[in-house]
């Protein structure tokens, strides 16, 4: 098994909060991170028959079996726990449930309706660079971790990415969307997730994928709903702050994790990835990834925005920390050149900020504190980690 960042944060929420759901896209590792966690919770995973059919048929029942708590899995699948489950901590808040589930919308809804104040809700994402490191993994490119992702199968079984984003693919538009929202044509759906992977990094214009879709507004706005409520697209929002300047107002577009945005893009092996157009965007969407995953394993909301103005000057990311402003450029190159801190220094210049706070990082290894800046390479992202 491979250490997971968020453990420590996962047992210190305990020690506040008598629920604690885990969430997060499927198979980004929930059941195993909560059995390590809490070997002495029983564990009942209610997607199987038995179970399901005991917990609903008597749900009070069922609980009682647990008077210390318990972990359960899958629990979106017998809502009538819920409510049972808020009246136990409410009694006794020594009591601990864990709660997980593969479909995150139908489980924070029905946390929402009934364990508000109750609960805390940790997001598991697939694995960061740093866990993979530590977990003995050598990653020798970022090409390679970028067509790969970092789903924990895809290491612990060495399945070949086209096999495993195959399956995983047909699983989600089976399982969690029809769950979700009855959509009668998955092949269209999943045409829009061609689409918005080819979108990747980019700003986004709902009307113009609407119509490359050839579905209408609402419907294009409502499946990206559904692409973000069960963690395979985030947006990043542009930086309010406006140096009198004109700035873009939409978000831009990015997968939580770039293996799944390569298969749908039908990226076939790594050397392709090397040569298509889509390699810088697919580089930033990885890096930006590893800020999103650092935040949420802390257990805090990623302040991460962009910049750009109607001139088309732009900062890739900037980490917003209330008193301070980190400004990151994200370069795919492995060779430095001056040019990578074109952006940096308009935007310096421009806000008045100290040079020794911005950074660029870029696909070589190079890692040096230059005049302009600070130069990071794509795997030693923790001198900015430091930053969130």
């Amino acid at each position: 098994m491979i250490k997971r960042d968020i453990s420590p944060i996962l047992l210190e929420v305990s020690t506040y909060f008598p629920v604690i759901t885990v969430t997060g896209p499927r198979q980004s590792g929930k059941t195993t991170l909560i059995k390590n966690a809490f070997p002495n919770l029983p564990y009942a995973l209610l997607e199987t028959p038995q179970i399901k059919a005991r917990a609903t048929d008597d749900p009070k029942g069922f609980l009682d079996k647990y008077p210390n708590g318990a972990i359960l899995d899958e629990v979106q699948n017998v809502p009538e726990l819920f409510s049972y489950i808020q009246g136990i901590v409410d009694d006794n808040d020594e009591i601990t449930f864990i709660l997980s589930g593969s479909q995150n919308f139908l489980l924070v809804d029905k946390i929402n309706q009934t364990l508000a104040g109750r609960v805390a809700v940790l997001n598991l994402l697939p694995f960061t660079l740093g866990e993979l490191t530590t977990g003995g993994y050598t990653l020798k490119d970022s090409m390679g971790f970028i067509f790969k992702g970092g789903y924990p199968r895809l290491f612990l079984k060495k399945i070949p990415p086209h096999i495993y984003y195959s399956n995983y693919i047909r699983n989600y538009l089976e399982r969690d969307v029809r769950t979700i929202k009855n959509i009668g044509d998955l092949n269209t759906f999943k045409t829009f997730m061609e689409l918005c992977a080819g979108r990747t990094g980019q700003i986004l214009n709902i009307d113009s994928l609407a119509s490359d879709a050839g579905v209408a507004l609402n419907t294009a706005k409502s499946w990206l709903s559904i692409l973000e409520a069960s963690f395979i697209i985030y947006q990043l929002r542009p930086h309010h702050k406006n140096y009198n300047k004109r700035l873009i107002k939409r978000p831009k577009l990015y997968f939580y994790d770039t293996g799944i945005a390569c298969f749908l893009l039908n990226i076939q092996s790594q050397t392709q990835l090397e040569s298509h157009f889509l390699r810088g965007a697919l580089f930033e969407n990885m890096v930006i990834n590893q800020f999103t995953k650092f935040a949420l394993n802390k257990a805090l909301s990623p302040s991460l925005y962009f910049w750009r103005n109607n001139h088309g000057k732009e900062i890739d990311c900037i980490i917003d920390r209330g008193e301070k402003l980190i400004p990151i450029e994200i370069k795919s190159g492995k060779t430095y050149t001056k040019d990578f801190f074109k952006g940096l220094n308009y935007w310096n210049k421009l806000s008045g900020q100290d040079p020794d706070h911005s950074f660029v990082v870029y696909g070589g290894d190079m890692n040096e504190k230059l005049p302009q800046g600070n130069l990071v390479s794509w795997d030693n992202l923790k001198a900015i980690m430091s930053k969130i």
